[in-house]
Order: structure tokens, then sequence, then C-alpha cells
């Protein structure tokens, strides 16, 4: 464990007791040399937006532009299966339950659209769990369709569960017009909120992200292959999906395991299939061989303290979910700056286990890392005397924090 310098960043006072502010603490990982914001200022990628990061850690290993919101075409269908995936891991959905084809899917996604398909049949009944490899291995626009009429009743009211659910995920960058990736000008999302998708998907549905794995599938006798390019260059791939429309250029968002690490990759807008596939194999290669995992706090270890408010004791620890990694370059170091985040004080009571903040690790100017922490015990409400004394050292706190910010704005 290396040693940490903790100094604490002013707050800002939004009420009088009771304030709302984002706290920070910095946690300096103390001797470590400074790297290249890529770690290798050799390497070079095409793709105009682009990210790569761990998934057990959530270190971000590479990013382009990774915060752009762009048109995900048929990359829309990764949060259309989760929306799915989520009803059948709530029970309101089984695999065999059937979905019936209406004219407007058949029109609008099936053969006579000329675009990606399943080949559904009009007014036929299609189980759940062909739907989703419809969906999943020849990107199929009807299944989605299909699967936006029978839960929410039409797209439009599909689309804006998805939206709202993307958001529920902390996907701000997420906006969705539609279930299949058909251009919509409005439609967006960015890089980095598609590997946090992706993420989320293998981590929440291992029995269910088997299928974008998937090699091929056959409907109505019409055989087709999965587009995923990675699942065949034995690399350790074993999703998730591409899309392509002109207006976003060709992307992907692809996983792969080698010796037990997985990680995420994203490419969006390059110009070819040929160029997105190479892209993504260049990104995995280049950070499999160049990064090893770091732990940085043990399981059980305080990262840090949060104020309290009213509680019987006025801070509470802050730990991981067990053991926290990050990862950084083989055979040198690179120099990290780490800080808790909360809105505070924290209001007693509070109980042990509660998601209370978060660590964000920063690495020349990127997110490297951002986790949960959570209260280390429980806190419980403290007597009259002690929340009106918590109270007068907010007020005064407050009054104090005034005239600086007085003082500095002249």
């Amino acid at each position: 464990m290396p040693n940490l310098v903790r100094r604490a960043t002013p707050c800002r006072r939004y009420g009088l007791a009771l304030r709302s502010a984002t706290i920070g603490f910095s946690l300096l990982l103390a001797g470590i040399v400074t790297a290249d914001a890529q770690f290798t200022p050799n390497f070079q990628v095409s793709a105009p937006y682009a990210i790569v990061v761990d998934h057990e850690s959530g270190t971000v290993l590479f990013e382009r532009s990774a915060d752009t919101p762009r048109p995900p075409a048929s990359l829309t269908k990764l949060m259309t299966m989760e929306l799915v995936f989520s009803e059948i891991k709530n029970g309101d959905l089984k695999l065999e339950e059937e979905f019936v084809v209406s004219e407007n899917a058949w029109r609008k996604g099936g053969a006579p659209s000329r675009g990606s398909t399943m080949f559904a049949s009009i007014h036929s009944r299609i189980r759940a769990v062909d739907l989703i490899q419809g969906a999943i291995v020849p990107s199929g626009n009807d299944a989605c369709i299909v699967f936006a009429e029978g839960i929410a009743g039409n797209e439009d009211q599909f689309a804006r569960m998805m939206t709202a659910r993307a958001h529920e995920l902390g996907l701000r960058s997420a906006d969705f017009r539609n279930s299949t990736g058909l251009h919509d000008p409005d439609q967006v999302i960015s890089a980095r909120d598609l590997a946090k998708l992706a993420s989320h998907i293998i981590r929440t549905y291992p029995d269910l992200y088997k299928y974008f794995g998937q090699r091929e599938f056959t409907w109505n006798k019409i055989r087709q292959a999965s587009r995923n390019p990675l699942l065949e260059m034995n690399i350790g791939a074993d999703g998730l999906k591409t899309g392509f429309i002109k207006e976003s250029g060709y992307g992907l968002v692809g996983s792969a395991v080698q010796d037990g690490q997985r990680l995420i990759v994203v490419v969006l807008g390059v110009e070819t299939d040929k160029e997105r596939a190479n892209e993504a194999r260049r990104l995995l290669d280049w950070a499999f061989k160049s990064f090893e995992s770091r732990r940085i706090f043990n399981a059980g270890v305080s990262v840090g303290q949060a104020r309290v408010f009213g509680g019987d004791d006025r801070y509470v620890p802050l730990v991981g979910n067990g053991p926290i990694y990050l990862l950084s370059p083989r055979g040198g170091g690179d120099k990290f700056v780490a800080r808790v985040h909360y809105n505070g004080p924290l209001i007693a009571p509070i109980a042990k286990g509660k998601e209370v903040a978060r660590l964000k690790v920063v690495r020349a100017n990127n997110i490297a890392l951002d986790v949960p922490l959570y209260a280390a015990k429980d806190v419980a409400e403290g007597s009259l005397i002690q929340r009106a004394y918590d109270g007068t050292v907010e007020i005064a706190g407050g009054w104090v924090r005034s005239g600086i910010n007085a003082v500095l704005k002249r």
C-alpha cells in the first residue's frame, strides 16, 4: 500500500444547517512517476471516439473524445436488451413467452425494410428467447420493435423507458428515440456510457449475456452469422455488438477475457467495417499487454470519512465493496489523484453498508476509476443536544465560508 497524503478541498454552502455540497479529499499515491496521458506516446488509433475499460475495476486504460454524444446506430440494441433482460430478471417476462409480430414491426424492421432483420413473419408468434437471439446476432430491427410493442405498447413509449432506465444506471449522455438505432437526430450516447452499459450487462445478467457471444442464428430457414468480428479473432472475445448508419459511421462495443482479466472496448465513427475490427483488436491487444492490476485499498480499509449531521458520531468511515484495484502500466508507474466525493454532511441515521460516496481516481486529467463507497458502520441519530450543536456549527461554518468567498471575489 502506498503512503497517502490527504488534503481537504473547499466546500460550498447551499443552505443553513443542512447543506448539499460535494466534498473532496485528495489521496495522492506518492512515489509514483508521472506517465503520458495515454501511457505510451507511440500508440495511435484512427477511431475519433474510443475507450478501453477494465471491467473489474472500472479503470479507464485509454480514451479519446469518450464523452462526446454520438448516434449509436445498432449499438442502441444494447439498451433495448438491457430493458428486456431487466424484465426477465424481475420476473415480469419469461423466455418462453410469445410476442406477436405486428404489421408495423414487419414493415419497419422486417424483410420489406431491407435493413437488419431476423426475417420474422407478419402476424406470427415468436418466443422471447428467439427474439433476443434475433435482435443480437443478426441485429434484427423487427425483433426489437416486437419487444418494444409487446412491453410498452408502442416504440415511442419504449424509447422513453430506455432513456429513463439509462439515466437510472448513470448513463447521462443517453437519449433514445427508438429501439433499433435507425437514425434520429436526437438519439445519442457517448463511448464512455456505452462501455458502462456493456459492463453493467455483463455483471448483472451473466446467464443472458451469453447470447452476445452466439456466432450464428437461423430463423425462417435463413442462417445469419454474428456481425461482431472480434468473435472470430481468437482473442478471448465473447460479445457484444456492432452498429452502422451513415450518420454515425461504423461502431463496435466489444469485450474479451485473457488470463482472467476482462476488458471492454468501444470504437465509434470509423469509416469502414474493416477499420472498425482492426481498431478494436489493436486496442484490446495493446491494453492486455500494457497493464497490470494493482490493489490500492485492501478490503475493509477506510478510504476516507464523511461528515455526519445529527448523529451520535460526527464522521463515518468509508470503505469499498471488497478490495479496490487500479490498473497501471506494466514495469512502470504514473501519478494518480484520488478523491472521495459525497453530498454532505450526511444526515443520520446511516446504515452500515449503505452507498454514501464515490471514489474517483484521476490520471493525467482522465478519470481512471470511479467506484462506490459504503458506510463502514451504523451511525444512529444523536441526542437533541448533539443535533442542536451540529446545527450551530453548520450555521457558523456557513458564515465563515461566506466571508471567505466574499474576500476571494474582491
